[in-house]
């Protein structure tokens, strides 16, 4: 569930806005959805992990937060990150 070192990096290159960035909203958004991607497949079979399905909510809750902040800033670049990840709003 845990992020390898190698995926994250990947994720960071991927959708950095210049060379050092680490930390701009579209990298964290990038993050999250892997992150609750993984959890998603976690929860096909482990049905009644309740715990774990309360972090998913707010890591669901935080993406939210940032693609409202990224929407409200720049929508160019919030339309073009829905299409990357390939999330509907």
């Amino acid at each position: 569930m845990v992020l390898v070192k190698e995926q994250k990096a990947k994720l960071i290159d991927d959708f950095k806005v210049h060379a050092r960035d680490t930390g701009s909203a579209e990298v964290q958004i990038a993050i999250l959805t892997e992150r609750i991607n993984d959890l998603s497949n976690h929860f096909k079979s482990h049905k009644k992990d309740f715990h774990s399905r309360r972090g998913l909510l707010l890591l669901v809750s935080r993406r939210r937060k940032l693609l409202k902040y990224l929407k409200d800033k720049n929508i160019k670049k919030y339309e073009e990150i829905l299409g990357k990840l390939s999330l509907r709003k």
